[in-house]
């Protein structure tokens, strides 16, 4: 009775598999074609296997800085948001104060709204500032979005901790920056890995605000791949090759805290 559910679980999870992955094998197997195989032939395999799309990104400043550009703002963005979000949280979790329900939902509705109500004033802003095309304008941007969502995962995991930890630990003498960062903050590792891959991900995928408010010195490399049309047209392959390094540094994110994303699906905090 349990072979035929077990097969056709089987079967759902190859095709789901193979629906999952072929659009991500569909751009590396474009990546090493030439734009000439991509428009007149349709092959599973590149019938002439060429690097030189990966050759032009690797030594062409205006793609590689590309990825420069947006490991800097991603990193600065995730660091200041961590900063930020763990006391925060943690304020939330562990106080009850006046208007914290409202707080509290107001972070939420700035990351349900879209990015481009804020680019007018940030617009206005960095350039009245001189932050215009610059990392930190586009990390303090992202921060409107990833705050919210650090202090709403994290205030999760926190509420989760006993409160007798905390009055244990004033009474043994902790002062309150020890006891966050030597005892509190390695019992919600877990979210904290959690919070900062979700950052990641919307920092280093974002277009509208990154590609508005830089231009060439932070300029990223999702802004980079919308400029691949010439005189000739598109260029496929280069764009393919592009994409196809966009998700090495995601996935090695991944990898890092692929149980921290899993214990966060299990405690039901993501």
């Amino acid at each position: 009775m349990n072979e035929p559910k077990f097969q056709k679980r089987t079967v759902f999870l190859i095709v789901y598999l193979v629906f999952a992955i072929l659009p991500i094998y569909w751009m590396v197997n474009m990546s090493f074609k030439t734009n000439e195989e991509i428009l007149s032939s349709f092959s599973l395999l590149p019938q002439h296997f060429t690097w030189a799309n990966y050759g032009k990104i690797f030594t062409d400043e205006s793609w590689y800085s590309g990825y420069i550009n947006s490991l800097i703002y991603v990193a600065i963005n995730m660091v200041v948001t961590l900063a930020v979000a763990l006391p925060a949280a943690y304020a939330f979790s562990r106080y009850s104060f006046i208007g914290d329900k409202h707080l509290f939902f107001w972070l939420l509705t700035n990351r349900m709204t879209p990015p481009a109500v804020f680019l007018l004033p940030f617009f206005q802003l960095y350039t009245t500032l001189g932050l215009m095309d610059t990392h930190l304008a586009v990390a303090m941007a992202h921060l409107v979005f990833s705050v919210p969502l650090a202090v709403w995962i994290l205030e999760g995991f926190m509420s989760g901790i006993p409160r007798e930890i905390d009055e244990t630990a004033y009474i043994d003498g902790y002062s309150f920056p020890r006891f966050f960062l030597t005892l509190f903050v390695p019992l919600i590792k877990a979210g904290i890995g959690v919070a900062a891959f979700f950052c990641f991900m919307f920092s280093w995928v974002e277009l509208l605000l990154a590609r508005t408010l830089t231009s060439v010195n932070a300029k990223p490399i999702v802004a980079t791949m919308t400029r691949t049309v010439s005189a000739s047209g598109m260029d496929w392959a280069t764009l393919a090759a592009a994409g196809t390094l966009t998700i090495v540094p995601g996935a090695i994110v991944i990898w890092f805290v692929r149980h921290y994303i899993a214990k966060g699906f299990a405690m039901g905090r993501v």
